[in-house]
């Protein structure tokens, strides 16, 4: 993630707002909308929803979208519209993937989602494109992958071929999870054949031996889910989770001969996809087979990370994801720029030549850094605050030890440089009140103060343990 809205100066003073996208994910299975808030390197979502509908149950019986779940999929996102323009996400797309592009009334449920979604682009991908925005959402994550990348949907699979972190082939196959159960009349067995036969139309999935695969979709993150309440992994964490080969054919080889029972009982099983689930591995355990990958890499980003990526101009796109979050963190918890010039140097050996000679001058630069900052009065470390022997009595008994509780509480509104949430604009800062209205609650006052001053804040003296009063230069 890249600096949060919420620390940026311009956001927290009532400046302008960072940019914000959103994009449907109208999928066989279910439908997401997704708003991303700025331009950064990587993808920070502030708004992420699901509704698992079923359109594309059917297709391959009947040729046409599911009838029970075309009512409901309209007023999802009918709703989905209104949330997007309430959140100003501009652009705004909706991107229809296999049950819309391969039904024969494909093009009448698009046409009455325009009605309801007046003047947002509503795309129908191709097998090749969505492959590819697939494999653009991977590398958002993961810039140097190597390897086999597979995105398992309700109706199709894309693979891609990445090759030290560019797609250099892909193809769309017709074994989504809700797909291959109806082609094989929910038989595992014979489900095992036709993904088999699928996959050994693409010779070139070979070339991931030994490398990578690289796992995207719903039903495998379940399948990671599940392994890693299982296992008691410590980390609930899916982008990134890795499993050697043995490892995910076991795993898969257990799914695949699971009753529903079974899978019922199973910790991080999902309710909703246990019908799918034994299809997933599958197909997980079939390409693994056709590419002889040496372990299997699971990543959380995937279309609609790729469709944001293509936003960005190249050189944001092109900068390393790691060192971007850490700058954005930094950026904003970092010191003064001050205190940043007088740390110049101290990486600087201590005593030049060897240990001969005068002590250099950043070996005392550590505890000059501190004072060099300005205090207004009544700021430890300033003008009007107790110093010596006065301090140890004021340490021993603060002067609020006397006073009633709603008195220790009572705002220091009058101390230079001081200031509480809620205190009046003329005060150093934005002014206005703390997050949720809250003059009191010392994390939301620190967090608050932090927020407009990150650096430059620090407690205000004359408070009880327990105070909320923050003073920022």
């Amino acid at each position: 993630m890249d600096t949060p809205a919420s620390l940026w100066p311009g956001a927290a003073c009532g400046g302008v707002r960072p940019p914000r996208c959103g994009v449907v994910d109208l999928g066989s299975n279910s439908v997401r909308l997704v708003v991303f808030e700025g331009r950064g390197r990587n993808p920070q979502a502030i708004f992420n929803e699901k509704a698992v509908l079923g359109l594309g149950r059917g297709v391959q019986a009947s040729g046409r979208l599911n009838e029970e779940a075309i009512g409901p999929a309209l007023t999802v996102l009918a709703r989905y519209h209104a949330v997007a323009r309430a959140m100003h996400a501009e652009p705004l797309e909706v991107l229809a993937t296999a049950a819309v592009r391969d039904a024969a009334n494909g093009p009448g449920f698009v046409a009455g989602l325009q009605a309801r979604m007046p003047g947002v682009p509503i795309r129908i991908l191709t097998g090749d494109e969505e492959a590819r925005l697939s494999a653009d959402g991977v590398l958002m994550g993961i810039p140097g992958a190597d390897g086999i990348l597979g995105d398992l949907g309700g109706g199709s699979l894309e693979v891609v071929r990445l090759e030290a972190g560019r797609a250099v082939r892909a193809a769309s196959l017709p074994i989504g999870v809700i797909r291959l159960a109806e082609r094989a009349g929910n038989d595992v067995a014979r489900a095992r054949g036709i993904a088999e036969q699928e996959l050994g139309r693409q010779p070139w999935l070979a070339e991931g031996a030994g490398r990578d695969l690289y796992l995207v979709g719903g039903a495998w993150r379940a399948l990671a889910r599940m392994h890693i309440a299982q296992t008691g992994y410590p980390l609930a964490i899916v982008h990134h989770y890795v499993l050697r080969r043995e490892e995910a054919r076991d795993l898969a080889g257990v799914v695949m001969a699971a009753s529903r029972r079974m899978l019922e009982r199973m910790p991080g099983a999902p309710q909703k996809r246990l019908g799918d689930l034994p299809f997933a591995a599958v197909v997980m355990r079939r390409l693994l087979r056709a590419t002889g990958a040496g372990r299997v890499v699971f990543s959380a980003n995937g279309l609609r990370e790729g469709w944001y990526g293509r936003l960005l101009p190249d050189p944001v796109r092109q900068a390393d994801p790691l060192l971007t979050a850490a700058r954005g963190i930094g950026g904003g918890l970092g010191p003064r720029p001050r205190a940043a010039a007088g740390a110049a140097g101290l990486d600087r050996p201590a005593l030049p030549g060897g240990g001969r000679g005068r002590p250099h001058p950043a070996r005392g630069r550590l505890l000059d850094l501190r004072h060099r900052q300005p205090r207004p009065p009544g700021i430890p470390g300033g003008a009007g605050f107790p110093q010596g022997a006065q301090a140890e009595r004021h340490r021993a008994r603060p002067p609020w030890a006397g006073l009633p509780r709603a008195q220790r509480r009572a705002p220091l509104r009058g101390r230079a440089g001081c200031r509480l949430p809620g205190a009046d604009a003329g005060a150093a800062g934005c002014g206005g009140p703390a997050p949720g209205g809250d003059a009191g609650g010392g994390a939301a006052a620190r967090l608050y103060a932090l927020r407009r001053h990150p650096g430059n804040c620090w407690p205000a003296p004359g408070w009880p343990g327990m105070a909320t009063g923050w003073c920022c230069a």
